[in-house]
């Protein structure tokens, strides 16, 4: 199932159940899955119409009355349009407001530059008080959904709209403020996120193919980000790369490199997006432009891991 359609069974579930929960859209319901809910509940699922920085102020002031909203657009639409309000309406009010943010970066493919946010994580990030989530697959959007509406605050959940390859079965243990391990390994930690994630996992089995033993570890939540999962792995293995769909400024990276910088300096490297805006095309495309492909992850695995080896020949 697209993980859209995901999306609106498990608030259809949550909806249902609880009577508080309200969802808002910026006229992208259909676009994002989520029209049946306001047939569903019609009274409790509104289009604002295009209007993201009021439907952030309207949500802030349904919570000062108790209630759970859901706020719903496009990923850029989700953060750097409506940042003021994130800001000051929702969180330094101390709301409980949810904003799902989709298509972020390559993941919007078509509609290109414009709608292609490389920078939300970052936007957000240094706002107190933000939870910054991304999903990697279907059964890990489900899990989480329950924990965020029971979670009191600001949550950010940046998904793509459409199919995410699985990575989780209905049987793993999750949280989403504990990192999520996917292989132990013992050469060097690989952190990844959202669509990466698939990608990073091809490119273990070509590291494993050369001998390298890479420990995969999927960061879902990159603010609170999970301090002692991080450290762990990296003084363990003595060698860092993380892989985003993302700008390498402000995003995964940057919080890694602050918690290691701090407790646990390694030697690092990074896939993800080189401080660029966006463009059309499709996935593959992109993925080949920005240095987000298998080949980017192994060669990079490659270049920490001859660091990693100069620093001990030394």
């Amino acid at each position: 199932m697209e993980m859209r359609q995901i999306l609106a069974e498990e608030l259809e579930k949550l909806m249902a159940k609880n009577e508080d929960i309200v969802l808002l859209d910026a006229d992208l319901s259909r676009a994002n899955g989520l029209s049946n809910l306001k047939r569903r509940f019609p009274e409790r699922a509104i289009n604002v119409g295009i209007a993201e920085q009021n439907m952030a102020c309207v949500a802030a002031g349904m919570s000062s009355y108790g209630m759970i909203p859901f706020i719903s657009t496009f990923a850029p639409f989700a953060t750097r349009r409506i940042c003021d309000q994130i800001a000051i309406s929702c969180s330094y009010a101390r709301q409980n407001v949810k904003i799902i943010g989709t298509d972020p970066g390559i993941s919007a493919e078509f509609n290109g530059g414009t709608h292609m946010s490389f920078e939300d994580i970052g936007v957000l990030r240094s706002i107190p008080g933000i939870v910054i989530f991304e999903p990697t697959d279907g059964t890990q959007l489900r899990k989480a959904l329950p924990q965020i509406t029971d979670y009191y605050g600001v949550v950010y959940i940046r998904m793509i709209r459409k199919l995410a390859p699985d990575v989780f079965d209905d049987a793993c243990d999750f949280s989403i403020f504990k990192v999520s391990k996917l292989k132990d390994g013992q050469d060097l930690s690989i952190f990844c996120s959202g669509i990466m994630v698939s990608e990073t996992l091809n490119a273990e089995k070509e590291l494993q193919a050369c001998g390298i033993d890479a420990e995969i570890i999927n960061v879902h939540t990159i603010k609170p980000i999970d301090r002692t999962g991080i450290i762990t792995s990296a003084k363990k293995t003595g060698a860092v790369l993380t892989v985003e769909n993302h700008n390498v400024i402000g995003g995964l990276k940057s919080a890694i490199c602050e918690v290691l910088m701090e407790e646990c300096p390694v030697p690092l490297q990074s896939v993800g997006v080189e401080d660029k805006f966006g463009q059309v095309g499709k996935m593959p495309y992109l993925k080949e432009c920005y240095n987000l492909q298998t080949s980017d992850i192994v060669k990079k695995a490659l270049e920490v891991l001859s660091v990693k080896n100069g620093i001990k020949d030394a």
